[in-house]
């Protein structure tokens, strides 16, 4: 009989366990305290931790290491060196603290300006918060990335930076309070949603091998109708991709709580357990890599773009966000006594204010040209930024905000029981967390969460100086709360996110909706310049440098996207469409004898003759205006250029090339269609 044993779990994971039994416990002790205050472990005692994973990475099998970081190119990186070293005897183990940290060549990673071209030093750091992992023979040790002269090149020392700065200020309100507590963290539960294409299919289109996504593709018969496809068992080849995904993050550390078909066709989900940001950060970038690998091993594709298909669902990263203390109490869940309400209240409150004040720093993080395709259609939330409480805490926020809320007597109603979750709001509140929906599948985490931090660190500074100050902490509680939710509620809306009358309403109460070019603006205005420096996540430097890459991504993104256009529509679209007129003429010379079957095919050979020089003009056009972006100077002009000129023809080139695909039988066409990538008919 075959054995089915399961390898245990986070086996391949340098993790508390292994710690434990391989570490002295003075090295653990400090491996651990580092963890908890986000700082390095001492010199001394880092030559011991090295030798004991070095010792455990060689007994998994691992023969060489890698310095894993995240550069800000939204993929994780790093250079692999062996573990081994030759002398005399043959083959000895060498890693110990020097190994820790490392260098690389940083001069081909996205800095936005904050070197030189002719500066190619990158220093990885070990950050101690994270856990190595052997994957593939190699050991994996997570990092964080600098320049020579301290500037933080990646995703990684910003979230750490946001989550000290949260920490600080959370503990702050909280002593406030009368309450003893060591430590706050943001805790995150990520959903991946992606989807499963044949591999043969994707490797005929360059434009997903090249873009991520289809420039072009008529809606097949059916789409997402009935959401047949939500929820349905998948198919036993997609069962073993999914079984073998399990597995390999079961290695990694990594639980699936959640997966299942989406309501797209060939769309899924795997959601994974909580854990802080910072080590969901490392996850999520682990899961991508899994699924792309087990996806390129059982014959698909995995597709992580925010929208591939035009007809049917984008894909999104909710990203799950709740506050818990080091004794394990999650601050964003209502209590049983007055005191408890009062700090719910008083975290919700600092959340909503954050979301308010910092609606353009929270919409950047998940700005990109990919989310810009996905963001307000097809299930995925509008552009602009608002909140979902649900009817019950709506009506205790109307108490506390006319002052009626008496703290020590009056407790807040069960929230569980009545509170819908309102699956078109951008930012809900779901019971004891708020699921940020904005961020798309290819949205990194990191940045994500850095935003969400610093924002609400802001709102916990502020109450935490009126706090400290206050000779009745219990009545400022309670004024804090209700000044909040009065200067704030703008940004509160239960309603249909989806409707024209909300967006009319949105833009009434001075919410502003914005696209990746107009958040990468904001992101350096004064007030997000300003909260960033103040918190030590970004200095103004670094800040610039982050807007000049989102900017520099887009135009990459656009002008990739407008070059395979062409190529597809000069090599494929276009000979399909002069092919089908030869095909027309002849049929319509064979149907002279029958009039109403020449005129039907005189009207066909028309259609698609027009149809065909339709293409021809906006794709002239389309060749001028990516010549022309080439001279433009001014990555904010550039950008523009893109939006403005580039991705508007785009948008009207695909008219006519999906009008022609409808009509093009299938052995004249060429590409693999929507229905062959969607639903598998041949």
């Amino acid at each position: 009989m075959k054995n089915t044993k399961r390898t245990p779990f986070a086996d391949n994971v340098f993790d508390d366990g292994k710690m434990k039994r391989l570490l002295p416990r003075s090295t653990y002790n400090a491996v651990v305290a580092a963890r908890e205050e986000l700082r390095d472990v001492p010199e001394e005692e880092r030559e011991i931790y090295a030798r004991a994973l070095g010792k455990w990475a060689v007994s998994k099998g691992a023969v060489r290491y890698s310095h894993w970081f995240c550069p800000l190119s939204k993929n994780a990186a790093g250079k692999s060196d062996s573990l081994l070293s030759a002398n005399e005897n043959g083959f000895a183990l060498k890693f110990g603290a020097k190994e820790l940290c490392g260098e690389a060549d940083a001069s081909s990673f996205p800095s936005g300006g904050m070197r030189k071209t002719s500066e190619a030093r990158g220093i990885t750091r070990w950050d101690a918060t994270g856990y190595p992992f052997v994957k593939d023979g190699c050991l994996y040790v997570p990092c964080t990335f600098w320049g020579a002269k301290g500037e933080a090149l990646d995703e990684k020392t910003p979230l750490l930076r946001s989550c000290k700065a949260l920490d600080r200020q959370a503990v702050r309100v909280l002593k406030a309070m009368g309450e003893q507590v060591g430590h706050v963290w943001s805790t995150v539960g990520a959903e991946q949603e992606y989807f499963l294409v044949d591999k043969e299919l994707f490797e005929r289109r360059a434009d997903l091998v090249y873009t991520g996504r289809t420039l072009f593709g008529a809606p097949p018969e059916k789409g997402q109708q009935a959401d047949c496809h939500y929820f349905r068992p998948p198919d036993a080849k997609t069962a073993r991709f999914m079984q073998k995904v399990n597995e390999e993050l079961r290695k990694l550390g990594a639980v699936v709580k959640t997966e299942h078909n989406e309501v797209a066709p060939h769309q899924l989900e795997l959601a994974l357990c909580y854990s802080r940001a910072n080590v969901a950060s490392d996850l999520d970038k682990i899961t991508a890599e899994i699924l792309r690998q087990t996806a390129e091993e059982t014959g698909f594709a995995c597709l992580l773009h925010e929208k591939p298909f035009d007809c049917v669902n984008g894909s999104g990263k909710h990203n799950n966000w709740s506050l818990a203390t080091d004794s394990g109490v999650n601050l964003l869940e209502a209590g049983e006594t007055p005191l408890q309400n009062a700090r719910f209240l008083l975290m919700l409150a600092a959340v909503i204010k954050a979301a308010d004040d910092y609606s353009e720093l929270l919409q950047c993080s998940v700005s990109s040209r990919g989310n810009d395709c996905r963001l307000g259609g097809f299930e995925a939330p509008p552009r602009v930024l608002s909140v979902f409480l649900g009817a019950p805490l709506t009506k205790a926020i109307s108490i506390a905000t006319n002052g009626k809320w008496r703290y020590g007597v009056d407790i807040l109603p069960n929230i569980y029981d009545n509170t819908d979750r309102n699956r078109t709001s951008p930012f809900a509140f779901t019971g004891n967390k708020f699921e940020f929906r904005s961020a798309g599948s290819n949205t990194s985490v990191a940045q994500v969460n850095t935003a969400l931090n610093v924002a609400v660190a802001e709102s916990l500074r502020q109450f935490a100086d009126r706090l400290e100050r206050s000779t009745d902490v219990m009545k400022s509680v309670g004024e804090i709360v209700g000044e909040c939710f009065a200067a704030h509620k703008r940004v509160l809306f239960d309603g249909d996110c989806y409707s024209e009358r909300w967006a009319r309403e949105a833009e009434l109460r001075g919410l502003k909706k914005t696209d990746c070019v107009e958040s990468a603006d904001a992101l350096c205005n004064a007030r997000n310049l300003n909260v960033l420096e103040r918190h030590g996540v970004l200095n103004r430097k670094e800040t610039s440098a982050h807007r000049q890459i989102l900017l520099e991504n887009y135009v990459n993104a656009v002008l990739v996207e407008g070059k395979t256009a062409v190529e597809i529509c000069n090599k494929y679209i276009l000979c399909a469409g002069e092919e089908y007129l030869r095909t027309l003429f002849e049929t319509e010379k064979a149907a002279r004898d029958c009039k109403q079957c020449r005129i039907a095919e005189k009207e066909r050979r028309e259609t698609v003759a027009r149809l065909t020089g339709e293409i021809r003009a906006r794709l002239y056009k389309l060749q001028k205006q990516l010549k022309k972006s080439e001279t433009i100077d001014g990555i904010e002009r550039q950008a523009r250029y893109c939006r403005d000129s580039i991705v508007a023809t785009l948008n009207k080139l695909r008219v006519p090339t999906d009008r022609l695909e409808a009509l093009c039988p299938k052995e004249i066409w060429k590409l693999p269609t929507y229905g062959q990538m969607l639903f598998d008919c041949k």
